[in-house]
């Protein structure tokens, strides 16, 4: 393993290979989660300007997983129209429950 070369260009080496590959991984996440959002804001045309499923959107890209607690908070609707938002987008189900529901990003 070159992380525990003696020679210190091999140790450097090796971290910069780690760099690289860090930043390869997250250009791969970043573009999953542009298309992701492009796709669901493509489901928003057509529906009223006081909609909040662009909000939603917003929402679930910046965060991996949202609980109907966390729409409820962020954007001021009831239990029941947070789930109704999510089933709208479409959102992945990630919890399994009936109650207590969580969902994340296709």
């Amino acid at each position: 393993e070159r992380r525990h070369a003696r020679n210190q260009t091999q140790r450097l080496l090796a971290l910069l290979d780690s760099f690289y590959e860090a930043a390869q991984a997250t250009m791969k996440e970043h573009d999953r989660l542009s298309h992701a959002r492009e796709r669901m804001m493509r489901k928003l045309a057509g529906r009223r300007s006081s909609s909040r499923l662009p909000e939603l959107v917003e929402l679930v890209v910046s965060r991996p997983v949202v609980s109907a607690a966390m729409i409820v908070k962020e954007l001021g609707t009831t239990p029941q129209g947070a789930i109704g938002l999510a089933n709208q987008l479409e959102l992945r189900e990630v919890t399994g429950r009936g109650r207590f529901r969580a969902w994340g990003m296709l």
